[in-house]
């Protein structure tokens, strides 16, 4: 089942986008700026991009040149009808294909279906990794359990897909926005204190001492990341 990633700044866009491409055969998700478009990309696998240019926070043609140092995924940039020098540099950053605003739907769906299956034809995915290993961590993905020096830990969903997020990507370091955007798919706006919640409840099952963790850091004023020696 593809994935397609929307990101606008603008709702309505977006719910728009969302209509149009109704199908069962789709999982959808949405961001709301470049940055947190990368958060998503960071958690899950995306098999198409629906990216605007004129964003706040992290801005389309930013987002775009950091997706294109990883990743091949099919981008189709959305752009105004005056923007055709938008166009013209989007398509060289690395953009497969651009919609012109207002959209007609199906034009969005026939270009969407175009991208789609030119990619996932050409065996463009990657294959997903499923187990990751640092320290005494463990945890598999496909079927969603964790240990801890070979002992199972009970994660709540949202424990566990903070602990992918993290595991996944050692030594980076995540925002709470960042955390909360690709973990609950939602506006990260006065969430912190929700992250951190969780975050101290992750400690406590993972942590020999959580005031002193080994894996699960803080970087004060910045976010969280993941240390330890990684393990095949």
């Amino acid at each position: 089942m593809p994935n397609i990633l929307i990101c606008d700044d603008e709702k309505d866009i977006v719910n728009a986008l969302k209509i149009y491409l109704s199908d069962p055969d789709y999982t959808l998700f949405e961001a709301y700026n470049g940055r947190e478009a990368l958060g998503i990309l960071d958690s899950h696998e995306v098999h198409l991009i629906l990216l605007d240019l004129m964003m706040p926070v992290m801005d389309g043609m930013t987002a775009m040149a950091k997706i294109r140092e990883t990743s091949n995924v099919p981008i189709i940039v959305l752009t105004a009808k005056s923007e055709d020098s938008d166009k013209i540099l989007g398509l060289n950053i690395g953009a497969d294909d651009y919609i012109t605003k207002p959209f007609n739907p199906l034009e969005v769906t026939a270009r969407v279906r175009s991208q789609l299956r030119r990619y996932l034809k050409l065996g463009g995915g990657t294959e997903k990794v499923e187990e990751y290993r640092i320290g005494g961590i463990e945890l598999n993905d496909r079927t969603k359990e964790v240990t801890l020096d070979g002992e199972p830990v009970s994660l709540t969903p949202k424990e566990f897909e903070i602990l992918k997020l993290l595991i996944s990507n050692p030594d980076r370091v995540y925002s709470p926005r960042e955390i909360y955007s690709a973990v609950w798919k939602e506006n990260p706006y006065g969430t912190d204190n929700t992250v951190a919640v969780h975050i101290r409840h992750l400690r406590e099952k993972l942590e020999i001492d959580p005031a002193e963790p080994r894996y699960i850091k803080v970087i004060f004023g910045q976010g969280y990341k993941m240390e330890g020696e990684r393990r095949k």
